[in-house]
């Protein structure tokens, strides 16, 4: 039958049984969901079974919950119901599968869990009655799964002893016992079910042992139909701790299940725990896994040899909140860094001969040990990052990087890297017992010994210095490559600040970079000021009481603003340089008496002509203040001239995120974007007008709907300064403009906005 029907098991205790009703609408519904509600904890297993040739009748789900009990539920029409429960004191079921007995319509409930036994419930007389116990394994079982193969049912199941088991259950003929012979035989256990009178016997057909890690999964490959029939290939596939996924099937001559005739995939290297799941697709040419790093990998099996299985491109992303996004200033790629510990880099896929572009991640320049938390770009291959840490790092691309972002995207490599590229290092690897990455050049790199050199098999062979290895690269590369193959070497540390970076900004000249870090007195609240030649610090700039939350350099660089936890702004103004570099004094602020905002201002931006700058609170308000006119100045460098110059809008969810487009809506307005908690991101258009604050100086142009925005508050949001999308062809067309926004519910978004429209 046509697969239209999914059923899932969350952390909200409840089960939800999808229908995809594809062409049959239901109330212009794509999916119907009915929610199974009874279990009192996290539901961590489910699975189903049709009960008669026509689904539309009736559905058996069996559902395993962290409330030590297994529920089964029925569902006739659109109706469904819990139908029993089966308690399991105080012990936890982590799997479930359901399935029918050899040449019956009797179902059968395999349940495994933190006793090392498999429990085997058949139902009679409309009641589950647990019937056999298959004992053998010796740590928790994390996988069971039914296969009907011919006459024959198999169970395959896997626990955290890295061990898999396959069982099969077969009907017994009611014969005369045979005699006794010396024969060496497998135990059997027999049952028989009362209401059809017929007896079974199970023995166990093989045990596997391959991996060295917990076997977190055992699937089997899905049966297919030909000529009529179900055929059920004997193939398994099975996902472990160990970073391994391993194919089985029986020996051709002897039936013995061997690690095939089975395949080994996996990564290497990386500071990865294992897989936790997999899958074989339909037609069992590729696999999926996913791991830890919240990453899927994919497998494909080469036509010619059937053995070899080649890495695909995947989706991936981060596996924790978003916390800060930039474009690179030619607005080419993204760079992103979240709470999941890494930096990551995203570009446009331009496929030869295609127009399509689809944007993947083709670099995790770094891999931390610390909660990632704001980035700024220094040019166009390089980043300063900062972390729960009291340390910015800053980050330079390397070689084989930039050779493959060029073969990826289309643009050449002459216009990537005018000068100094000669000396640039090839990679960075991560020492053995160090946290920063280190540069790699090419006379560094490990020389592979030839397949046929006896290697000494020391301990420091296995685990090489360098872990780098470079790759031509003409497709966005698979996970295992991310990992460790597209490190950027960290060239600088800067050292200064008492707590957690919080946030950082460079001019948009490359010179100076400005952080700050988290604090509750004045003193840990400066802002420091960094040179980006010397990486020397140039100044201190202290004036908030509590964190300062962003920072933002007017496009002309003469002006850096400071929005903090304490609810007010300042502005500090650039006078003329010093030897060492820029000075800045303080020209503006609002305090207790001029304060609009009343909590925490969590975000701020400028328009491209450095004349006003906009605020964003947890208020729910943003203002737009201004101007910022250089020669109306009062003694002591004071700008008096700073107050609101907008309505204060009201945009009913805490603000989290503001920016505001470099290029002009084509009525001059400036284009401002606004993401809240709620995860809404809100367009509007802006202009002074004529009188004091008129109501008309803001128009709302979009509010993206529930499907666009995020799911949890925006953290960040930054325009592209150029117009066109990247890579497309439309790089001079002036219609489009590009927004991208990060978020707690660990998306990366770029929104293609045409200004035309707004």
């Amino acid at each position: 039958a046509s697969e239209t029907e999914l059923i899932s098991g969350g952390s909200d205790k409840q089960l939800v049984l999808w229908e995809w009703k594809g062409t049959r609408a239901w109330n212009n519904q794509l999916v119907k969901s009915i929610p199974l509600k009874g279990h009192a904890e996290a539901v961590c297993a489910v699975d189903a079974v049709y009960q008669s040739d026509e689904p539309e009748l009736n559905l058996l789900i069996a559902s395993a919950a962290s409330d030590s009990t297994v529920r089964v539920w029925s569902r006739h029409g659109s109706e469904a119901k819990c139908i029993e429960i089966l308690q399991f004191g105080n012990g936890f079921v982590m799997d479930v599968c359901l399935s029918f007995l050899p040449g019956s319509d009797v179902p059968i409930l395999a349940c495994g869990g933190d006793d090392c036994n498999i429990s085997l419930f058949i139902q009679q007389n409309g009641q589950f009655q647990k019937t056999l116990i298959l004992p053998g394994h010796e740590d928790w079982i994390r996988g069971i799964e039914w296969a009907v193969c011919g006459e024959d049912l198999f169970l395959a199941s896997c626990a955290q002893d890295c061990l898999i088991r396959i069982w099969k259950v077969c009907t017994k003929s009611k014969q005369i016992p045979e005699a006794e012979d010396d024969s060496i035989r497998l135990k059997e256990n027999v049952f028989t079910v009362k209401d059809t009178d017929t007896t079974y016997g199970i023995t166990l057909e093989s045990v596997l042992a391959g991996h060295e890690n917990w076997v977190y999964a055992v699937h089997w490959q899905p049966s297919f139909s030909k000529d009529g029939s179900m055929q059920q290939p004997m193939r398994i596939l099975s996902a472990s701790m160990d970073k391994t996924v391993i194919i089985w099937e029986p020996d051709k001559e002897s039936g013995v299940w061997l690690e095939q005739a089975s395949v080994r995939v996996g990564e290497v290297g990386g500071n990865t725990l294992g897989f936790f799941d997999c899958q074989f697709s339909p037609d069992g040419s590729m696999i999926v896994a996913h791991a830890f790093h919240g990453a899927l990998h994919l497998w494909k099996q080469a036509t010619v040899n059937k053995k070899e299985w080649t890495p695909e491109v995947v989706i991936s992303g981060h596996f924790n909140s978003v916390e800060d996004v930039k474009w690179d200033p030619e607005g080419e790629f993204i760079i992103s860094v979240g709470s999941d510990q890494t930096t990551r880099l995203f570009a446009p896929w331009r496929r030869k001969q295609e127009t399509e572009v689809t944007w993947h991640e083709i670099a995790r320049p770094q891999v931390h040990g610390y909660d990632m938390r704001c980035l700024a770009m220094i040019g166009r291959f390089q980043f300063v990052s900062g972390a729960d840490e009291k340390v910015l790092r800053v980050f330079c691309a390397p070689k084989n990087f930039i050779e493959n972002f060029s073969n990826i995207t289309g643009i050449p490599v002459e216009k990537l890297c005018s000068h100094q590229s000669c000396d640039l290092p090839e990679g960075a690897t991560v020492p053995a017992l160090g946290l920063s990455n280190k540069a790699v050049f090419e006379g560094d790199m490990a020389v592979q010994p030839a397949e046929d050199e006896e290697t000494f098999n020391t301990i420091s062979n296995q685990y090489p210095e360098i872990y780098f290895q470079p790759l031509i690269l003409t497709e966005p590369p698979p996970e295992d490559h991310l990992l460790q193959n597209t490190l950027w070497p960290e060239i600088q540390k800067l050292y200064g600040h008492g707590y957690e970076i919080f946030c950082v900004a460079c001019n948009n000249s490359n010179t100076v970079i400005a952080s700050a870090c988290k604090a509750s007195k004045k003193e840990h609240a400066a802002i420091i000021l960094w040179s980006t030649t010397s990486w020397k610090k140039l100044q201190s700039l202290s004036f908030h009481n509590l964190t300062v939350t962003q920072l933002a350099f007017s496009p002309n660089d003469k002006f850096l603003l400071a929005v903090s936890r304490d609810r007010n702004w300042s502005l500090w103004r650039k006078q003329d340089s010093s030897e060492s570099g820029p000075v800045f004094s303080c020209c503006a602020y609002t305090d207790k008496n001029t304060a609009v905002h009343s909590r925490i201002i969590w975000s701020c931006d400028w328009t491209p002509d450095s004349k006003y700058f906009i605020t964003g609170s947890r208020d729910k308000k943003v203002i737009v203040w201004g101007q910022c006119d250089l020669s109306v100045t009062t003694e002591g460098n004071m700008l008096d001239s700073i107050k609101p110059c907008s309505t204060v809008m009201d945009t009913g969810d805490s603000v989290t995120a503001v920016s505001i487009s470099r290029v002009l809506a084509p009525d001059g307005r400036y284009i401002v974007a606004v993401g809240l908690e709620n995860g809404k991101i809100i367009l509007y258009t802006w202009k002074q007008s004529g009188q004091e604050t008129a109501l008309a100086d803001w128009t709302m142009c979009v509010e993206m709907g529930n499907s666009q925005s995020h799911a949890l508050a925006v953290k960040r949001l930054c325009w592209r300064h150029h117009v066109g999308r990247a890579g497309h062809n439309d790089q001079n067309s002036s219609e489009w403009l590009q927004l991208a926004s990060c978020g707690a519910d660990h998306c990366v978004k770029i929104f293609n906005v045409n200004r035309f429209a707004l």
